[in-house]
């Protein structure tokens, strides 16, 4: 069941009339809450091979992935993520794609035209674009990508009904539906291999 503050928080990202930029986000005092959400990525410029077809639209630019802070709680019980919003969209404007799903897909399928290359770090399972590799990507991204936020106490039941009712092509959690899914998992692999590889070179 779909309740008001849902109905509002879908509108607001679907009419996407204040779109923030890095700059934006990046401003003191947040104009972003430290509260629970949902947000949407629309983009200015959109990476080689994402099909656009049936993506929602607002002033030409195509909605292409939704997210929310935090996640649902775990089902065993116990303590959940602290994460908000505001702590999740600065990350995904200015972190890395170890800890950012969204800037690993980008980074993956911009790869050869950015010239990034997943890479481990250290000796565990990290796995990031380097520390130049970051800063192209966040550049790209202040130039391309666009969010709107709104918020919702339980953002994760939102998030299931968005993926299963709209287009959203960089979305893979969730989204086996979505005929982009094979093609951006293959992508993805690609960069995890080409980092297994490097470090294999290494020894």
């Amino acid at each position: 069941m779909v309740d008001d503050v849902e109905v509002e928080a879908e509108r607001r990202l679907l009419d996407a009339s204040d779109l923030y930029t890095a700059e934006r986000v990046a401003r003191r005092p947040s104009p972003i809450p430290r509260v629970a959400g949902v947000y949407g990525w629309y983009f200015d410029s959109v990476p080689r091979g994402v099909p656009t077809d049936g993506c929602h639209m607002a002033d030409g630019r195509p909605l292409l992935y939704v997210g929310i802070s935090p996640k649902a709680p775990p089902l065993a019980g116990g303590q959940g993520s602290r994460q908000t919003i505001r702590s999740r969209i600065r990350y995904h404007y200015r972190g890395n794609a170890y800890g950012s799903t969204l800037r690993l897909t980008l980074g993956s399928l911009l790869a050869d035209e950015l010239g990034l290359a997943l890479r481990r770090v250290g000796s565990g399972s990290r796995m990031t674009f380097g520390h130049d590799g970051e800063r192209i990507l966040s550049e790209w991204m202040a130039e391309n990508a666009r969010v709107v936020w709104a918020v919702v106490a339980s953002p994760w039941l939102l998030e299931e009904q968005l993926i299963q009712r709209l287009v959203l092509p960089l979305n893979l959690d969730q989204n086996r539906h979505s005929p982009f899914r094979i093609a951006l998992s293959a992508a993805r692999a690609r960069q995890r291999e080409g980092a297994r590889r490097s470090l294999l070179d290494l020894d």
